[in-house]
């Protein structure tokens, strides 16, 4: 029997390249509007998120077409079936990065990602809801995946006219968010802790939060008590997390470690636009503090992925 390939063994996970990248985009877009900074970075970044996308994809369609018992696999397995939704979010978040640079593209960006999100997160809950082998330590915080694309959903939506449908996304993000914050943090407190490989999964608590501001925000267009509070949780989760930085630093390099990239973008933005809404050194200041590691931890994390990809260290069995 030949061994497997290493198309066999790409994982739905690459997506997660595709999120990180995009929210670094985002990031810089707002940083370019609030500072008043030639804009020239993000368009940049835009171009680099949608070409690692399209490879991402055609690699990925690949390997639905020739090894399609490796894709049903992963649609069977606890934590790599959450991971299926990074493709709309992806869809989704291309939406946002291209809104100013083509607005007829964001929107067939956006009405493509918004509904394939919808038959994912219908798909993902029909396992969860009548499945016979899930057991409590498969929990980890990248279920929350397919409620971060759903809360994702209004920040283009509303920009292209469709109040109602992304009121209704935005519902749906926020009631299961606060379902599986319970689940997530009974299994972290009262089971064993997360394998080494699932650790960085807990950034993407920071994301729920962060985007729901953002997300809301763009639904009301004013900072009132419950945007500051989602701010403030998004805020807090990233001061937790900060703190247990000697813990994530002992983790050897894993393809989870993307999980750092989006949840980091998503404060950041939410800490731009609060600044610029609500005025204020402290903000202003935050934010680009904020860039600036979101930016390092970015180019970190390219590096060490293309070292892992060259060492044969990725798209291996284990995966």
């Amino acid at each position: 029997m030949n061994p497997p390939s290493r198309l066999q063994n790409f994982p739905i996970s690459w997506f997660a390249t595709v999120m990180g990248l995009s929210g670094l985009t985002i990031a810089w877009e707002k940083a370019e509007a609030v500072f008043s900074l030639p804009v020239t970075v993000s368009p940049a970044l835009a171009g680099l998120t949608a070409t690692v996308f399209l490879a991402v994809a055609l690699l990925y369609a690949a390997k639905t077409f020739r090894h399609p018992e490796a894709v049903t696999g992963e649609l069977r397995h606890p934590v790599k079936l959450s991971f299926f939704p990074t493709i709309s979010i992806s869809l989704i978040l291309l939406a946002i990065c291209t809104y100013h640079l083509a607005p007829a593209w964001s929107l067939a960006l956006w009405a493509g990602g918004t509904a394939l999100h919808l038959v994912f997160t219908l798909f993902v809950m029909a396992v969860w809801l009548n499945h016979e082998h899930f057991e409590i330590h498969h929990m980890n915080p990248a279920w929350f995946i397919p409620v971060v694309g759903n809360i994702l959903v209004p920040i283009a939506g509303t920009a292209h006219g469709y109040a109602e449908i992304s009121w209704f996304f935005f519902s749906v993000g926020l009631v299961f968010w606060l379902v599986l914050l319970t689940i997530v943090f009974y299994r972290m407190i009262f089971h064993q802790p997360l394998p080494a490989k699932l650790t960085p999964t807990l950034f993407i608590l920071i994301a729920p939060p962060a985007v729901g501001f953002l997300s809301y925000f763009r639904l009301t267009g004013e900072i009132d008590a419950f945007a500051r509070i989602l701010y403030y949780s998004g805020l807090f989760l990233t001061l937790m997390l900060t703190t247990q930085i000697g813990r994530f630093a002992r983790i050897r390099f894993f393809l989870s470690w993307w999980a750092y990239s989006f949840p980091l973008a998503a404060i950041t933005v939410a800490t731009l636009v609060m600044g610029q809404a609500l005025g204020g050194l402290a903000f202003q200041v935050l934010g680009v503090v904020l860039l600036t590691v979101l930016s390092l931890v970015l180019a970190m994390l390219v590096v060490r992925t293309a070292l892992s990809v060259g060492r044969r260290e990725i798209c291996v069995e284990e995966e």
